[in-house]
């Protein structure tokens, strides 16, 4: 089921300080424009590397999913990890069968790449918040 590592998520409290990061220290030269996702509550820039890519995202608003997660690591830090799967749907099904919590009621939502994706709970997932995301249509 699972698929492609498509990106990692990284909260941070500044996109253009992280962007710095990335581009001075690592030498990333693909990187996109910070785009607003207000309806996730977060700022959203991608950072293109050969084999995936990192989200960096930043909180928007005061309703920000991010606020919790910075208020303990200020610095900010890895978020999330996604993965691909070829049915969202069936993705969902299969990890709620298999006693896994999917957030948001499992209401799939579209994501930053304009695709389904849901977020499965870090406790059933070793610690670590995962993504799973609808293969975007026309990619690979």
């Amino acid at each position: 089921m699972i698929g492609r590592l498509n990106h990692v998520g990284v909260a941070t409290p500044s996109i253009e300080k992280s962007v710095a990061v990335y581009r001075d220290m690592l030498g990333a030269t693909q990187i996109g424009e910070k785009f607003a996702l207000p309806e996730q509550g977060v700022w959203v820039c991608f950072v293109d590397v050969p084999n995936s890519q990192i989200e960096l995202i930043e909180p928007y608003g005061d309703n920000s999913p991010l606020k919790g997660f910075l208020e303990k690591n200020p610095a900010g830090g890895q978020h999330h990890v996604c993965f691909e799967v070829p049915d969202i749907i069936a993705a969902r099904d299969d990890m709620v069968a298999k006693g896994a919590t999917v957030l948001n009621g499992g209401v799939p939502r579209i994501g930053a790449h304009k695709a389904p994706v849901i977020f499965v709970h870090p406790k059933n997932m070793g610690g670590v918040l995962v993504e799973l995301m609808e293969t975007p249509k026309g990619s690979h």
